[in-house]
This record gives structure tokens, C-alpha cells and sequence, in this order.
């Protein structure tokens, strides 16, 4: 070797995942959609990727962390989703959490909390609730500020334009 020391790749870590989501945030509120992101981690690579997109679709099913679950088990062939980690920007409403605790989903990692209608610790606890058939690992507030702030300028923004007359604004 030369003697130049090479830095070795470090691992992933939660931050990094969660910047992919909040980047795929970003997709969703310039499609009009609250700004929710997630990927699915299995085995250290993203196997999944979504945005909300119940505007899109008219389907209010069509969330995020739903839209990426069902990618995910395409993607390892199978619905148990046992190994696997995902990732979103704002904590999981009660389908959502459901639908992670029904795929056997090993480990959820948010960004905000949702105090009002949080699924995963916050209002509800349905990622562990006991008796339910499996418990989902809980991580809350991965870059916690940056996600809340995503949300916030969001809406910042759509009530300006609601303001502005702007029809689609209220949608």
C-alpha cells in the first residue's frame, strides 16, 4: 500500500435512514400530500420506499408507512416483515401501527411524535400493547426537530395559500 490510510464505510446509522425518509417527505408536500416519509430497512439495505400519497390516489389507506410495508414484503417475498426496520418521519397513526404489528415488523424508528393521534407511545400504544401477537421495538425521536419542522413549514405554507384564495389549498 501506498501509505495512505483509507477510511473504512461505516454503517448506516438511524439519522442516515432517516434523511432518506425526510427526503422522501419532501416528495409528498411538493405533491401536495402532508409531508410523511419512510424506508424499509432488511438486512442493513432499504428495501422499500414511500410517501403519503391519499390525495394522489384518493385512497386514504394510502399512507406512507402502509405504501412502503407492502413494497417491503414484495421485496423479501415474504408478509413477515421479522428482521426488518422502518423509518418515518412522524410517528405511525393506528392503522399504520397496526398494519407494522400484523407484519411482524421488528423495529419502527420516528422522527415527531404525535401527541394527538400517535399510535406508537404518544396517545396509543398499539406497537406494544400487551397481548397483541407481536411487539414492534420503538425508537422515537430520530432527528426529531428537523421532522417537526418539515411538518410545520408545511402547513405553514398551505395556510398562506389558503389565505391567498388558492382552491387547492384546502384539500
Amino acid at each position: 500500500m501506498s501509505g495512505e490510510e483509507t477510511t473504512p464505510l461505516r454503517p448506516a446509522s438511524d439519522e442516515d435512514f432517516m434523511r432518506k425518509a425526510m427526503r422522501l417527505a419532501e416528495r409528498a408536500a411538493e405533491a401536495g400530500e402532508v409531508p410523511v416519509g419512510t424506508v424499509v430497512v432488511f438486512e442493513g439495505k432499504v428495501v422499500a420506499r414511500a410517501w403519503n400519497q391519499v390525495e394522489m390516489l384518493k385512497d386514504g389507506t394510502a399512507h406512507a408507512e402502509m405504501l412502503a410495508l407492502t413494497q417491503a414484503a414484495a421485496a423479501v417475498g415474504n408478509w413477515r416483515l421479522t428482521g426488518a426496520t422502518l423509518y418515518v418521519t412522524k410517528e405511525p397513526c393506528a392503522m399504520c401501527a397496526g398494519a407494522m404489528v400484523n407484519s411482524r415488523l421488528t423495529r419502527l424508528v420516528f422522527g415527531c411524535a404525535d401527541p394527538r393521534c400517535g399510535a406508537a407511545g404518544s396517545a396509543l400504544n398499539i406497537t406494544g400493547f400487551p397481548g397483541m401477537l407481536h411487539a414492534v421495538q420503538v425508537t422515537g425521536g430520530v432527528l426529531g426537530d428537523e421532522c417537526l419542522a418539515q411538518f410545520q413549514e408545511f402547513f405553514r405554507r398551505r395556510r398562506a395559500e389558503s389565505k391567498n384564495g388558492d382552491p387547492a389549498a384546502g384539500a
